[in-house]
């Protein structure tokens, strides 16, 4: 009885062996995308937010992005907290006007407020993009482990630069919906028109539009929307570690010291 259950047991175990052998590679081609390793500022425990580049991206999103996507989790106040974009309060309160938001106190809209968020998306199949850097995961395989997300960034950035830039120009319709090929969309086809084609936007400071540069700055942007708080955490986690460090080595010489007295001494 005990040997046929055994048998039974191990005949399922190299079944479903087999069958994972068999999809495996299937699995992983399907997941598709490729996604360009791209060198951004905030990367690594020491890399910090340039402010000037959220600027650009900010700019992007607002005349390019805002009119389909929105940034609900974002209060329009934090661009003028210390490590964003760095606006001025005035200029955060211009900028707020620029928006309708809705009052249930007026039962009506009214401008935009600093204390208020940024609109959500205006379009239901368009995505949130408050979130939209952490959410996406950058890479696969011996790229994506923990290391490699610590010292060379976290992926997301690196993914939606990528898909902005990953268009080739080719469309096909399915159902009287068109796609268009993106070699960074996991399927290779993508139901968004290409948002940048280069020179969107003139930049006040005279730096490059061309589509790498403006979705390097915005993919930069959505990573300062989705992890405002990213400097602070890794001052203080190196803060963490230096204390950590100090009282190891207090450690040891206090141990050291207790111990002396008794090290070497031969028992009678």
């Amino acid at each position: 009885m005990e040997r046929t259950r055994f048998e039974m047991i191990r005949k399922l175990a190299l079944t479903a062996a087999a069958a994972l052998a068999l999809t495996g590679p299937a699995a992983v081609a399907s997941e598709g995308g490729h996604t360009e390793d791209v060198a951004f500022s905030f990367e690594g425990p020491f890399g910090t937010y340039d402010q000037h580049q959220l600027q650009r991206g900010l700019q992007i999103y607002t005349e390019v992005c805002a009119s389909c996507h929105g940034l609900k989790y974002v209060p329009i106040r934090t661009l003028a907290d210390e490590g964003g974009p760095g606006l001025t309060e005035e200029q955060v309160r211009a900028y707020a006007e620029q928006f309708e938001v809705y009052d249930p106190e007026l039962d009506d809209t009214r401008p935009a407020k600093p204390s208020d968020h940024f609109p959500p998306s205006s379009l239901d199949n368009a995505p949130d993009l408050s979130l939209m850097a952490k959410a996406r995961k950058g890479f696969s395989g011996p790229k994506g482990l923990l290391v490699n997300q610590i010292l060379r960034g976290l992926g997301g950035p690196e993914h939606i630069y990528s898909i902005l830039t990953g268009y080739t120009g080719e469309t096909k319709d399915v159902a009287g919906t068109t796609f268009y090929e993106n070699t960074a969309f996991s399927t290779g086809w993508i139901a968004m028109p290409p948002p940048l084609a280069g020179e969107d936007v003139e930049f006040a400071d005279g730096s490059s539009n061309e589509l790498e540069a403006e979705a390097k700055d915005v993919a930069a942007f959505l990573m300062w929307t989705a992890e405002p708080k990213m400097m602070d955490r890794k001052k203080a986690g190196f803060v963490g570690v230096l204390m950590l460090t100090v009282l190891t080595v207090l450690l040891y010489l206090t141990n050291k010291r207790l111990w002396a007295p008794h090290k070497g001494k031969k028992q009678a």
